[in-house]
């Protein structure tokens, strides 16, 4: 499988010119550059400067064809070309045909809807198959960050630390990592990408997804999805539509009007109908009254008539409601098992209440898909071996790529010097690696170091480095009970239950965190007769964390919070042995443990030359965040330690933005999300220098909790009576921003570099496809290489504006990512597609190319001034 990014076809691709650059340890390769622009042309044609450039037939061909993302508009949306194994063109709809012609009802229905596997490798579904037909069964796997199953698998870091490296070239290799493993081990259908915009910072799954820009998201997902399908297993790409909250996810209503939905959600979706997706899962929520999984107008409308899709659409689990109303939207296939789309289906069918027309159509669907990427040859390809090495090869260079470093004062990074030889590494995560969220995303890798020891390996035998926790989040065993009983090991035989009830004794007032570890049925834990870890609603009891919900020997856990008053206080434990016997154990922290904590952590900071600090935020299906703060003790801790020794850097493994109180206090701040497997070597390789911090913001992190999109309206979020409004419209993200004037903590876009840049000799000419060429020089103003990610930002249309149609004050038109040897000067081209220079017109149902004199800017982020021009843009 190769490590190196696949070149996609690229209309428009950037071009550069000056020398090869070299590269640092696990970054993408420069000499591969990757497609900056999604979209296909729009209307019309562009004049910039007098010149003129036609939409013909033939960039009308490359355009449906090509890489970045590529999303047609509503006249270009049929006929395009896919990426990834496929049959000659009619074969493989010759061949469902031929298959379906055998099918009885039963087989037929069999096909689709989920069943039990009765050999499951721990997969998230299963299909059966129709054996006489030779038409084997389908294993579906969640795998956003890796092949979640049974087993280990390659975690490679989240997709959101993906998309802060700019490169949809490296989103391509992501992809053929996931498609190659999954094949691997045993699967046909990968669950992922999810797609989905990050509107919301509470959103307990932003991790998962890409960004808050649409048109970032429309290049990373086109080129995850010919990834994956590359290799031959089916792209899914989630959650359609409009799908931005865990909180209520199954009920809330979304309300948003057709520009809206199609200029920033649905961009990301038409680009993967672009690149060839096998597959689409439809969402939870409902969409203007309607649930997305029975939603005609989505499935339907846009996703086959529209943007031309011939996949199959799949429910999200469990969330089909009525068998005819969803197989006539165009729902083909009911997960995870039959309860609309078994029985009830063949007998609706058998009765004549459902047409088997209808079912014909959605079998066709999915065998079609599953001939195009070979699942129904005979005999059955072999399946690949599993490269482990291969895939954590990969995982390093994408967390190295998107290392995001968000603060750097006094060049506090990187560590050189007395820096590096004496060092106090502060934080849970340090010594117990946060590969990855929670939920259906969290996967087992076959290892992870722990950061600590990559630093104190790094440092080198004659330097310093010593670790404190700061923050305990496991627990420590009980205070002595009475009776004496331990419950820091006990070991419940299968068949059996162990009770023990006992008096808990705190000499004061304090807060206590108590965890209950556990490998089987959870016990149940009273204190004073009130449950300590009741049954939560929904999938959040299944889904609590990708670090809090396990121990580091792999035991399940629960935590509460509570203060407790001083006296007596009894607590009752009753664990059921199940039928192979359990290990569990009763902990907790106090306010006292806090404090020994943080004091301990302070007194190596104060002897330190640096400090390392490693800080969390644990996100999960199921849950939305209820603050954007650091959770737990850990802005204490943080100012405990800077208020010692102020050359102290934070680490941040957070799934979304964050607020920092804190943020003046620290000499730098390094975000590096969720890294999976290979975290602990590239943030060591990033804080020691070996490899440039290459990532940027892929989305605003907000100055406080009152200064987001979202904020201070319950209409956009969570909701109202059920329903939630997109009454921020097309100002998504940094579009909110600028149009509000509001100044964020730090902007899309924004990471720095070791390295210093300068941006010159911006031109502006007519490019191919009616677009925008926008060429200028990147130039390394600094004594050693880095990555540098110039943003193209665009301005809004005079023609559009009086014809009422509301647009950004600026957005994302296109992006590069370099990397530049000390010194090097580059030239480089970036392609403006006429797609991102229109609008959604919903008087004329589709989208219109925005023309007049418009401005632009090549910046460093969403709020940076940058270098300034101007671009007539005319249609005709």
């Amino acid at each position: 499988m190769p490590d190196e990014p696949t070149p996609s076809a690229h209309p428009g691709r950037p071009s550069t010119e000056g020398a090869d650059t070299p590269r640092a340890p696990g970054a993408p390769d420069a000499a591969d550059p990757a497609p900056v622009a999604a979209g296909a042309p729009g209307r019309g044609h562009a004049r910039v400067r007098g010149g003129r450039g036609r939409l013909s037939r033939r960039a009308v061909l490359l355009a449906l064809a090509g890489g970045g993302g590529a999303a047609a508009t509503v006249a270009l949306a049929r006929g395009t070309a896919h990426a990834g194994p496929r049959a000659a063109p009619g074969a493989s709809g010759s061949r469902a045909d031929g298959l379906l012609a055998r099918l009885t009802l039963d087989e037929k229905v069999g096909l689709l809807h989920g069943a039990p596997d009765p050999a499951s490798l721990g997969q998230a579904g299963y299909v059966p198959g129709v054996p006489r037909l030779g038409i084997p069964p389908l294993r579906l796997a969640d795998g956003p960050a890796g092949i979640r199953v049974r087993g280990t698998a390659t975690a490679l870091p989240a997709p959101v630390m993906l998309a802060a490296a700019f490169d949809p070239g490296l989103a391509r290799a992501y992809g053929r990592v996931l498609g190659r493993e999954g094949r691997a081990l045993g699967q046909d259908v990968l669950l992922a990408p999810m797609v989905n915009l990050i509107r919301t910072p509470y959103a307990g799954r932003n991790f998962e997804t890409f960004s808050e820009d649409p048109l970032l998201s429309a290049d990373l997902v086109a080129e995850l999805v010919r990834g994956v399908q590359a290799e031959g297993l089916v792209a899914t790409v989630k959650h359609f539509a409009l799908n931005n909250q865990e909180r209520d996810r199954d009920s809330v209503d979304v309300r948003a009007d057709d520009q809206t939905a199609h200029e920033t959600e649905l961009r990301g979706f038409e680009a993967a109908v672009a690149a060839g997706a096998g597959a689409v899962m439809a969402a939870y929520n409902k969409v203007g009254g309607v649930h997305a999984a029975e939603s005609a107008a989505l499935l339907t409308t846009v996703l086959r008539e529209r943007w031309g899709f011939d996949g199959w659409v799949m429910s999200d689990w469990d969330a089909v409601h009525t068998t005819a109303g969803a197989l006539t939207a165009g729902l083909d296939m009911e997960m995870p098992g039959g309860a609309r789309y078994g029985a009830p289906l063949r007998d609706a069918v058998r009765a004549g209440r459902i047409p088997e027309a209808a079912v014909d159509r959605a079998v066709r669907r999915a065998l079609a898909v599953r001939d195009r990427l070979g699942l129904l040859d005979q005999p059955p390809a072999a399946r690949p071996a599993r490269d482990a090495a291969s895939g954590a090869r990969l995982a390093l260079r994408v967390a190295t790529a998107g290392a995001t470093l968000l603060r750097n004062e006094g060049a506090a990074l990187p560590l050189t010097g007395p820096a590096a030889r004496s060092i106090a590494v502060i934080g849970p995560t340090a010594s117990v690696p946060f590969v990855s969220g929670g939920g259906s995303a969290h996967v087992v890798p076959d290892a992870a170091a722990r950061p600590f020891d990559a630093i104190r390996a790094r440092a080198g035998a004659d330097a310093t480095v010593a670790h404190a926790v700061g923050e305990d989040l496991f627990g420590r065993p009980l205070p002595p009970l009475v009776p004496a009983v331990d419950l820091d090991a006990v070991r419940v035989a299968a068949g059996a239950t162990w009770s023990r009830t006992a008096t808990l004794t705190t000499a004061e007032a304090d807060e206590w965190t108590f965890l209950v570890h556990y490998s089987g049925t959870r016990p149940t834990v009273t204190l004073d007769g009130a449950e300590l870890f009741p049954v939560r609603q929904g999938v959040a009891e299944f889904f609590a964390g990708g670090l809090l919900a396990a121990a580091p020997d792999g035991l399940a856990v629960r935590r509460v919070t509570l203060r407790l008053a001083a006296g007596d206080h009894t607590l009752a434990v009753t664990a059921p042995g199940g039928t192979d016997g359990q290990l569990f154990r009763l902990r907790a922290v106090s306010g006292a443990d806090r404090a020994a904590d943080v004091a301990e952590a302070v007194g190596h900071a104060r002897v330190a030359a640096a400090v390392v600090l490693f800080a969390y935020e644990d996100a999960t299906e199921g849950q939305d965040r209820t603050s954007l703060a650091l959770p737990g003790n850990q802005r204490d801790l943080i100012e405990a330690v800077t208020a010692v020794n102020p050359r102290t850097t934070v680490v941040l493994n957070t799934s979304s933005a964050v607020t920092m109180e804190w943020l003046d206090r620290t000499a730098a701040v390094l975000q590096m999300y969720y890294p999976g497997q290979e975290g602990a070597a590239a943030t060591t390789a990033v804080l020691f220098g070996d490899a440039d911090p290459g990532g940027r913001l892929t989305q605003t992190f907000p100055a406080a909790e009152d200064r987001h999109p979202t904020a201070g309206d319950p209409r956009r979020y969570p909701g109202r009576d059920g329903i939630e409004e997109y009454s921020e419209g097309v100002h998504i993200g940094h579009r909110w921003y600028e149009k509000e004037g509001i100044a964020p903590l730090f902007p899309f876009g924004h990471g720095l570099s070791y390295a210093s840049f300068a941006h010159e000799d911006l031109i502006a000419a007519p490019g191919e496809g009616g677009g925008v060429d926008v060429t200028f020089t990147v130039r390394n103003t600094g004594d050693r290489p880095g990555v540098d990610v110039p943003q193209i930002y665009l301005g809004a249309s005079p023609d559009l504006a009086a014809r009422g149609i509301d647009q950004p004050r600026s957005l994302l038109a296109g992006y590069r990512r370099l990397e530049l040897a000390a010194g090097e000067r580059r030239r480089v081209t970036v392609h403006l597609t006429a797609r991102t220079l229109s609008s959604w017109s919903t008087a004329v149902g589709g989208f219109v190319l925005g023309t007049g004199r418009r401005a632009l800017r090549v910046a460093r982020s969403a709020a940076d001034p940058g270098l300034r021009a101007t671009v007539e843009v005319r249609s005709g």
